[in-house]
C-alpha cells in the first residue's frame, strides 16, 4: 500500500512561522492564530506544545488538519514571565509532562480557567469555578509508574556502555514512556522527577535487572513500580497498604487507586463534606473500588453502601471496613444492568458519589442513576471534558449545579481531578 501523502494545505511541511500564543488547550498545548496566505485576519489556529500564553514564538509546521495545524516550537522569541527552567533533562521529549516549564501557581490558574471554559463550551453553563486546590508536592508525588519497553532489534543492538545519565540508545531496549508526539516510540527514562524518591531509587535497580535479561525478550512489556509508606513493589499481585488520614486501605498493586497520596486527605475530605452538606442521611459510592470514598465519608452518614462491578475490589472494601472498625458501611458487587438493585436507602435522603473511568458515565448507568433519583450527586472525574459532557444529562434530568472544585493531583501535567456537586431542587 502506498504511503499516504502529507497534506500541504494550508502550509507545506516544515513551514516556519512566527505567532503569538493566546491561550492553552485542555491538552496542554499553546494556541495561537495566524492569517492564511491571501487573508488579512488571523483566524487559522496553530497548536504548539510547550509554548505558553503571552509568548511570541517561532514554530515549524508538521501536520495540517481540517481546521488547524500542529507545529513544533523552534524558538521562544518573547518568553512569558511564568516560564521557568524545567528540572527534568528529558522535558520536551518525554510525553509524560506538559508543564514543567510553567511556574506552578500559573499552572493552577490555567487549570481553573480550562475547567470554566469546558463548562461553558461543553455544557453551556457559566459557573464560578473554585481555585484549584494545589498538591502539597509539586514534584516527587507520584506513587505509581508503569515504564514500558520494546524488545531490542537484532540489527540495532548496542555493544558499548550506556550513554549519558545511564540512558540507553533507541534500539537497545529503552525503558520509559512514549516520546512526545508519538504513539509507539519509547523514550528511555532513567529517572522521573514527578515520581517519589523511593520509586526512583528502586527504578535504577529494576532497569538494570530488566536490561540484564534483554536477550530473553521477544515481545515488549510494562513494568510496575508502586510505593506505599516508603516500600516499593514491582509485583502486580502484591497487596498494597495506603494510609489516608486515619485509615489504612489495602488493595492489589495492579488495581486502580489515586496516585498522589499526599493530597488524598484534602481530596477525600472535600468529597465527604459536599455529600454531607446535602443533608442526606445515607450515602452510596457507586464506583467504590476498594472503598476510598465510602470509608473516608462513612463517619458523616448513618449508613453507607459501596457498589462496584469488580468482585475482588469488593472483597478488599469489606476487609478495609472491618480492619478500620467501620461498622456502618456495606459493600456489594453490582451488575452493570442493575447497579442499584436491592438498595433500600430512600432516594430523597441519599447522596451518591460517582468516580467513573476517564471515558465518563455511560448512558445505561445515568439512566439507572436518574431513575433512583438521589438527593445529591458528587461527581469526581479525572477528565473534566467527559464530566462536562455528562453534566448536560444531569441538568436535563433536573439536577442543579452547586459547586465546581478542581484538585491538582497531577502537577507538571495537563491532567487534574474535578469534583462537581449536583442537587435536586
Amino acid at each position: 500500500m502506498a504511503k499516504k501523502k502529507s497534506n500541504d494545505l494550508p502550509f507545506p511541511y516544515h513551514t516556519e512561522l512566527e505567532l503569538e500564543i493566546a491561550t492553552l488547550t485542555n491538552l496542554g498545548s499553546g494556541l495561537g492564530r495566524v492569517a492564511l496566505p491571501g487573508e488579512s485576519e488571523a483566524k487559522w489556529v496553530i497548536m504548539v506544545p510547550f509554548a505558553l500564553p503571552g509568548e511570541r514564538v517561532r514554530v515549524r509546521i508538521f501536520r495540517n488538519h481540517k481546521n488547524f495545524s500542529e507545529a513544533d516550537l523552534v524558538k521562544v522569541l518573547t518568553p512569558s514571565p511564568a516560564r521557568v527552567a524545567a528540572p527534568c533533562p528529558l522535558f520536551g521529549r518525554c510525553g509524560g509532562c506538559q508543564y514543567q516549564h510553567f511556574a506552578y501557581p500559573e499552572q493552577l490558574t490555567w487549570k481553573q480557567r480550562q475547567v470554566a471554559e469546558l463548562l461553558q463550551h461543553m455544557a453551556g453553563v457559566t459557573f464560578a469555578v473554585a481555585p484549584v486546590i494545589a498538591s502539597p508536592r509539586e514534584f516527587g508525588y507520584r506513587s505509581k509508574i508503569t515504564p514500558h519497553f520494546n524488545p531490542p532489534s537484532p540489527r540495532l543492538r548496542r555493544t558499548g556502555p550506556p550513554i549519558e545519565n545511564g540512558a540507553v540508545e533507541v534500539g537497545d531496549m529503552p525503558i520509559g514512556f512514549l516520546r512526545q508526539g508519538t504513539r509507539f516510540d519509547i523514550l528511555d527514562v532513567p529517572q522521573c522527577p514527578i515520581a517519589t524518591p523511593a520509586i526512583n531509587q528502586r527504578l535504577t535497580v529494576v532497569r538494570a535487572e530488566t536490561l540484564a535479561r534483554r536477550e530473553t525478550f521477544t515481545r515488549g512489556g510494562t513494568l510496575l513500580l508502586r510505593e506505599a509508606s516508603g516500600v516499593v513493589t514491582t509485583d502486580y499481585d502484591a497487596i498494597i497498604t495506603e494510609t489516608v488520614g486515619d485509615l489504612k486501605l489495602r488493595f492489589l498493586a495492579r488495581d486502580f487507586f489515586q496516585n498522589n497520596p499526599f493530597i488524598l486527605p484534602a481530596f477525600t475530605g472535600y468529597v465527604r463534606s459536599q455529600a454531607a452538606a446535602s443533608g442526606a442521611r445515607f450515602l452510596v459510592d457507586a464506583y467504590c473500588g476498594s472503598g476510598l470514598f465510602a470509608l473516608t465519608a462513612a463517619p458523616a452518614f448513618e449508613r453507607v453502601a459501596g457498589i462496584e462491578l469488580s468482585a475482588s475490589s469488593i472483597a478488599f472494601a469489606k476487609e478495609n471496613a472491618a480492619a478500620n472498625g467501620i461498622a456502618n458501611a456495606s459493600f456489594q458487587a453490582g451488575d452493570a444492568s442493575a447497579i442499584f438493585q436491592g438498595l433500600t436507602f430512600p432516594a430523597a435522603d441519599t447522596a451518591v458519589i460517582i468516580d467513573p473511568p476517564r471515558k465518563g458515565c455511560d448512558a445505561a448507568f445515568l439512566t439507572q442513576l436518574f431513575a433512583f433519583g438521589p438527593r445529591a450527586v458528587v461527581y469526581v472525574s479525572c477528565d473534566p471534558a467527559t464530566q462536562m459532557r455528562d453534566l448536560k444529562e444531569f441538568l436535563a434530568a433536573g439536577y442543579a449545579l452547586t459547586a465546581v472544585q478542581p484538585f491538582d493531583l497531577f502537577p507538571q501535567t495537563r491532567h487534574l481531578e474535578c469534583v462537581i456537586t449536583l442537587r435536586r431542587p
